[in-house]
């Protein structure tokens, strides 16, 4: 049996062989092209068209929900300065900090019984976006990976499965290999890196050094029966292929009319949640989009304020904009984070908020979920769930059934062991359309 620094060994050889033989050098993209036997029982069992696509908006630290989407405008020691404001559906009230996102409520879904058990973020992140505890033995794959597993990709000649901005690890397919990984992108106005020739070789260099290579890796496969290796060199020739793509446009957001990118805002996170439109219009199915800082251990007002100024501008605009286009319907709007923050305010940090994984916020939006709806509730401190308590793989469950995924269809690791996409959660059906 191969060692683990063979394998890195190998998957490095196959790497700058690609970067120095054909001028590429594109992270992984794959998903798989056909969907699984899982994807079609869901589906048979679905009442209505599941949806097409995901942008997933993570809140990275830990959002305050008290001063985002569940306010408490009667207790002023938990409520500290932050005001409460109308909606445009009766009865729902959020922050004065998100007045765009007040004007779309008629499209969300508000969750204000979320509730988790790890309040460390490294644990908190690795639960949200794989449903799992993290253990030493193994990596567990993202739902993002999940999707790519058992729905596959909807346009073949395009990643299925973009990160932007954030953790790299976040794009991470686990111990379903590089095939199911996403493309990590750190800056949405970058594109995707290495995906065109390189300037100093030409088109018919391009295409002998191709010819080579796949003599090389014949070769190479004849000698060596690894299958990492073999999915590297699928990697690449994916890669190739998406050169020559029309849809390699589609990572360009300077395609994009300047009122467009000035409605985003002009920061990462809006320009990442244009990209994200972007992606989706083009068949891309899984899209995080990442919004970091809400750790608000110290001066907690000013920096949610700060915050939800780049959050409540991109969100909103992005429902607009997927209705205008006919895509929110097909397309699932997840924003969440690992957790919230605690009601009692910190004086002695400068009026600071800690972590509070006992009950936060989340928000559903399009891909045939309920608008204008708040399902649970926390107590009138916000310190705990008073109704209808939501943990993270019950959310993540929420969103596979919404995608067409069956969450419970098990699959094994390399070990044997079994999983499923959302561990032992279970979708919350009431919030379906």
């Amino acid at each position: 049996m191969p060692k683990k620094s063979d394998e890195l060994t190998r998957r490095q050889f196959v790497a700058n062989a690609a970067r120095t033989y054909l001028g590429v050098g594109l992270a992984p993209m794959l998903g798989s092209s056909v969907a699984t036997q899982a994807y079609a029982q869901s589906s048979k069992k679905a009442e209505r068209k599941p949806a097409e696509s995901v942008i997933f908006l993570n809140m990275t630290g830990g959002m305050s929900h008290i001063d985002t989407f569940d306010v408490k405008p009667g207790k002023k020691e938990v409520q500290g300065p932050v005001e409460a404001i109308n909606t445009n559906v009766d009865g729902i009230q959020v922050s004065q900090f998100l007045p765009k996102t007040a004007a779309v409520m008629d499209k969300i879904c508000l969750i204000r019984s979320m509730s988790s058990i790890n309040g460390a973020h490294e644990r908190g992140q690795y639960a949200l976006h794989r449903s799992y505890t993290p253990r030493g033995t193994i990596v567990h794959p993202t739902l993002g990976a999940w999707t790519m597993k058992l729905r596959g990709r909807k346009n073949p000649e395009i990643p299925g499965f973009v990160t932007v901005g954030g953790n790299a690890a976040n794009a991470s397919a686990g111990f379903f290999g590089v095939k199911y990984a996403g493309v990590p992108l750190g800056r949405p106005d970058e594109g995707l890196k290495d995906s065109v020739r390189a300037g100093s070789v030409s088109a018919e260099d391009f295409e002998r050094r191709l010819k080579l290579a796949d003599v090389m890796n014949k070769q190479f496969h004849a000698e060596h029966q690894n299958t990492e290796a073999r999915a590297y060199d699928e990697l690449y020739k994916e890669a190739v292929r998406l050169m020559r793509s029309d849809d390699l446009k589609a990572f360009d957001i300077d395609r994009e009319p300047r009122s467009s990118r000035e409605a985003y805002g002009n920061n990462s996170f809006g320009q990442g949640c244009l990209l994200a439109r972007r992606l989706v219009e083009h068949g891309v199915r899984f899209v995080e989009v990442n919004l970091g800082g809400w750790d608000t251990h110290y001066d907690n007002f000013t920096s949610v304020e700060a915050r939800c100024q780049v959050l409540d501008r991109a969100y909103a605009n992005l429902l607009v904009e997927l209705e205008a286009k006919g895509l929110l319907e097909s397309t699932i709007v997840a924003l969440t984070t690992e957790f919230g923050r605690s009601p009692n305010i910190v004086a002695e940090h400068s009026n600071g908020r800690d972590h509070h994984p006992s009950v936060y916020s989340s928000l559903l939006a399009g891909g045939g979920f309920k608008g204008g709806m708040v399902y649970g509730s926390s107590d009138s401190k916000g310190g705990r769930v008073k109704k209808d308590k939501v943990g993270v793989q019950d959310f993540n469950a929420t969103i596979a059934t919404r995608l067409g995924l069956d969450t419970d269809a098990v699959l094994l690791s390399p070990s044997g062991r079994p999983f499923q996409v959302a561990h032992k959660g279970k979708p919350v059906e009431q919030l379906f359309a």
